[in-house]
This record gives C-alpha cells, sequence and structure tokens, in this order.
C-alpha cells in the first residue's frame, strides 16, 4: 500500500511518499521524496512508485512463471494437458459458484460435470449453473477477439438465463447492495459511462500494463461497476482468466476456502479507492499459488 509520511524537522514538515508490500514474512518499503508539501498529482506519483515496487520484486517472478508455465505446457502430452484443464474448469467453477453461494461440493461438482451425475439433494439452480459455468469458461478459452461489453453481456446470458432469466445478459437499471460489505455500488445511471471508460480503458492498457496486474485490474475494476443485478464476481473471475490466458500466464482459481483475505482485499480496495490494496493481494496470491 501507499502511505504519505509526514516528518518534522525543526519547526518544518517535509513529506514523503512510501510503498509497502509484504513479501513472505518480510516487507519490503520504498520511499519517494516528495517537498514540504503533498504535490496534486498525488495519484500519479503513487502508481509510479507501486509500479518502481513491482518492477523490482514481483514482475522477474511474473516473468519466471511464465517461461515455466510454457516449458511445462511444450513437453506435456496433449491427453494430459486436456485432462489437466478439466480438472482445472471443475475446480474453478466449484470455487467460483461456492463463493457466490452454491451449496454444492467439490466431489458433487466434479460428479456432475465430468460424469453427468445430479446428486440426490442438489438445488437445481446450482446444478445449471454450474453446467453453464463450465460451458462459458471453455467459451472464454476458444475466443480469440477483442473483448467488448457485448461479448461480457453475452458469458452472462448464457451463464444465467435458465436460473435467472430477469438478469441474464441485462445491465441493472437499479440500485443494489452486497451483503455486509461498506461498498455501495455506483448508481444505475452512471453505468453507461462507466463500461464505456472501462472497455476503452482495457484497449488501451492492454498494449502497456503487465498481463498479471491488467488481469487483475480487469478483475477489480468490473466487479467494482458491478453492471449485473447478479453474477458479477463470476463474470469479473472469467474476465481475469481470459487476460492470463490470452497472454500465456497459468489461469487462477481464486479458492472458497481463501474468501476470507479476497473479500477483504476487494472491499477496502473499493472503501479507499486505492487499487493498490487489491493489486497488492493478489499478486502475493498468484506467486504463491504458481511457486514450485
Amino acid at each position: 500500500m501507499s502511505y504519505i509520511i509526514k516528518a518534522w524537522r525543526g519547526n518544518q514538515a517535509f513529506y514523503y511518499l512510501e510503498h509497502s508490500i509484504r513479501d513472505g514474512k518480510k516487507v519490503y518499503k520504498k520511499r519517494k521524496y516528495l517537498g514540504k508539501g503533498v504535490p496534486k498529482n498525488i495519484s500519479v506519483l503513487k502508481e509510479r512508485l507501486a509500479d518502481e515496487v513491482y518492477m523490482e520484486k514481483w514482475y522477474p517472478r511474473l516473468e519466471k512463471i511464465k517461461k515455466q508455465y510454457k516449458s511445462e505446457i511444450a513437453k506435456t502430452p496433449k491427453t494430459v494437458l486436456e485432462k489437466n484443464l478439466e480438472a482445472f474448469a471443475i475446480r474453478f467453477t466449484y470455487d467460483t459458484q461456492r463463493i457466490e453461494g452454491s451449496k454444492l461440493s467439490l466431489k458433487d461438482t466434479e460428479r456432475i460435470l465430468a460424469e453427468g451425475i445430479v446428486p440426490r439433494n442438489a438445488k437445481i439452480d446450482d446444478v445449471k449453473e454450474a453446467e453453464e459455468h463450465r460451458k462459458v469458461f471453455y467459451m472464454m478459452l476458444a475466443f480469440k477477439e477483442k473483448l467488448t461489453l457485448d461479448v461480457v453481456l453475452g458469458w452472462h446470458r448464457l451463464l444465467f438465463s435458465q436460473t435467472k432469466p430477469d438478469v441474464a445478459g441485462k445491465i441493472r437499471t437499479y440500485k443494489v447492495l452486497i451483503g455486509t460489505s461498506n461498498f455501495i455500488p455506483p448508481h444505475p445511471e452512471r453505468l453507461d459511462d462507466l463500461l464505456s471508460d472501462f472497455f476503452g480503458w482495457l484497449g488501451r492498457a492492454g498494449n502497456s500494463t503487465n498481463p498479471v496486474k491488467l488481469a487483475a485490474l480487469v478483475h477489480l475494476k468490473f466487479v467494482t461497476i458491478h453492471p449485473f443485478g447478479d453474477g458479477n464476481g463470476r463474470i469479473s473471475r472469467l474476465m481475469m482468466n481470459f487476460i492470463l490466458n490470452r497472454y500465456g500466464y497459468p489461469m487462477i482459481d481464486i479458492k472458497y476456502t481463501g474468501r476470507l483475505g479476497y473479500y477483504n482485499a476487494l472491499q477496502r480496495a473499493q472503501v479507499h479507492k486505492d487499487e493498490y490494496i487489491f493489486l497488492d493481494w493478489f499478486f502475493r496470491r498468484y506467486i504463491e499459488e504458481n511457486s514450485a
């Protein structure tokens, strides 16, 4: 996170900008001198300092992860790659659905998606959404064009057309709340402009932003806009993995068992309007997940 630090020398105050990240058991800090006051472009300076920290501590590791992933794919037989991908699809479907309230266990999800066996006491909506999520996941992997609002609306429509047809593929025109979160999603009248800005940003950022950072920001920004009546988290996690896969990085499954840290990072980033709160969490999580 980035902090403004005020230090005194006699009666004169001086200001510093500091960004710190937790790296294992250690905390890494980098500080920049601001002067006798806080500059008006402090948000730009915060972004520059954070990127300097990431360049030094995390981006080299991410490049190593990408190279190892590419090497692993090259030496793995096609049939094994397909089997591994299906295992990820099942686990990702289980976790992303469970985070949003599904009662299916991992074993139930596997039986439904791999064997076509529906557990006796399973809720039919949970079953249908698991089946449709797997379809959207593979559709996402096969999609090679530019990510647009129409594409995302299509994914959302497919995911919920059988269970929530009143919200499926539709931008909300009403206010919504998020459980016990202190974050209040934008008013519906702002959504058109916010979505236009989001996809405009995505078109520009894709050429200049580290892909793992881009994936995290796509998730954070989209779920913060919260354009749907339901399914914002699931769609934003699909978009996140779309970015990672497109740029040749391993995809990530945000596990249900780790949901509290995930919720906390999202909510704090949204409430404080500081994307680096979520980015710091995401980078740590991604590197831990892919460390040998």
